[in-house]
């Protein structure tokens, strides 16, 4: 089990985020079920999710530059292995849903988080209505599950807190025989449903939606393989950006997208409108030096995945800062809200855990032995922690950080970050 050792730093330079983890996923899905050869450039690397389409009936080769991926046309035949999703709840939900385009059984399991935490009984649900078999192997609705299709014209209804099952069903019934209808009750996290939604217009798949609460699928949808290059991920843009206006520096992110459609770009704004000094160029961002942070009242349902970096920017800001509707978090790699409590805790924070988030008051933040509950965002947000913090801060099982930010502490100690 490795860790971070992270002592108070000051950063200077520029920095490339790794490319989207989300986009990545969504890039080899796509090219699993597309006619022909598709070329992906940029991805992130995604061993889990290469070994399920490969299981799954893909052709893949993988070169230093590129991935190519010969797909099966949306055509299923079940799958050679158990499909091991890893870490990966966006897997197990994806995979899961396009299971159902198959008439012999496929079984999807995952890591200790996965097999956990991670929710999929709404997906489950939602299978079933659409005339496909799918159950949790023991019975809790979470992984080990078994999906096997097909999914029939029909009409399902299903709880939307949680996007990725959304977005599972929405892929699956496009590729479905005949047209589908889904309505979500309780949307949330809608940026990353409109996110899978644009790969749908890239494809020109036709269907219908109102407010998030309705989606209208005409199924039969072929497509042919496509040449795809990843862009940087805003998400994970999130962690050396907090770190540059914590400690003051002066930091540039470039070969950023600003057109692609992800919900954590967000996150920019938010910082804007708390004080930040972030000059923003055509693809490319620049922190400046001077920043007073003040706190306010976030509603994080949009941008959820940036509650742990946004409970560190609360101890640094004046004033109270409020971070509501982000009760999925509880529902991540691990219960995000009061995983973010207690560690924080032990360095001094003055944060109080709500239902649906996080209160937090300036606090003087100092060095502590910290855990990343095998949690990426937990890891990264601690690490920023640690780097404005007084004193030594030890980050333990820090392995989960390659899921998103392979090269974080290296990248980061070119800016002149203390990562031992």
């Amino acid at each position: 089990m490795k860790s971070w050792k992270i002592a108070p730093s000051k950063l200077k330079g520029a920095l490339t985020i790794p490319p989207s983890k989300s986009q990545s996923m969504r890039a080899l899905l796509f090219g699993l079920l597309a006619h022909g050869k598709s070329v992906l450039h940029n991805v992130l690397p995604s061993p889990d999710m290469v070994h399920a389409c490969r299981l799954l009936g893909a052709k893949v080769k993988e070169f230093s530059d590129r991935i190519e991926i010969v797909g099966v046309g949306g055509k299923l035949n079940g799958a050679e292995d158990v499909i091991d999703a890893g870490n990966s709840g966006l897997i197990l939900r994806l995979i899961g849903a396009v299971g159902a385009l198959s008439t012999k059984p496929i079984v999807i399991t995952g890591d200790h988080s996965v097999r956990n935490f991670r929710l999929v009984s709404p997906l489950l649900e939602g299978l079933n209505q659409l005339g496909a078999t799918a159950f949790s192997l023991q019975g809790n609705g979470k992984a080990p599950i078994l999906v096997q299709g097909q999914i029939q014209s029909r009409c399902a209804i299903i709880d939307g807190a949680e996007s990725q099952p959304v977005s599972g069903l929405i892929i699956a019934s496009a590729f479905a025989p005949s047209p589908v209808e889904i309505h979500v009750t309780n949307p949330g996290e809608l940026p990353w449903v409109h996110l899978t939604l644009d790969w749908l217009d890239r494809f020109h798949i036709p269907y219908t939606t109102r407010n998030g609460e309705y989606y209208r699928l005409e199924g039969g949808a072929s497509i042919e393989g496509f040449s795809y290059r990843v862009p940087s991920d805003f998400s994970s843009l999130a962690f050396p950006l907090v770190a540059a206006l914590l400690t003051d520096s002066e930091v540039r992110f470039e070969n950023l997208d600003f057109d692609d459609p992800q919900g954590d770009k967000e996150l920019i704004s938010i910082l804007q409108k708390m004080g930040a000094k972030i000059e923003v160029e055509e693809n490319a961002l620049q922190v400046k030096k001077g920043s007073v942070l003040r706190g306010t009242k976030i509603d994080v349902n949009r941008c959820v995945d940036a509650l742990p970096i946004l409970a560190i920017v609360g101890c640094f800001a004046e004033g109270e800062t409020e971070l509501v509707g982000g009760e999925i978090a509880r529902k991540k790699e691990c219960d995000r809200i009061s995983a973010m409590t207690t560690e924080l805790k032990k360095m001094g924070a003055n944060i109080e855990e709500r239902k649906d988030g996080l209160s937090i008051k300036p606090s003087h933040l100092k060095g502590s032995v910290v855990h990343s509950y095998q949690d990426h965002r937990m890891a990264l947000a601690l690490a920023v922690a640690g780097l404005a913090a007084v004193g030594e801060t030890s980050i333990e099982d820090i392995d989960c950080v390659s899921k998103t930010f392979p090269n974080f502490q290296a990248q980061m100690q070119k800016l002149g970050a203390k990562i031992q």
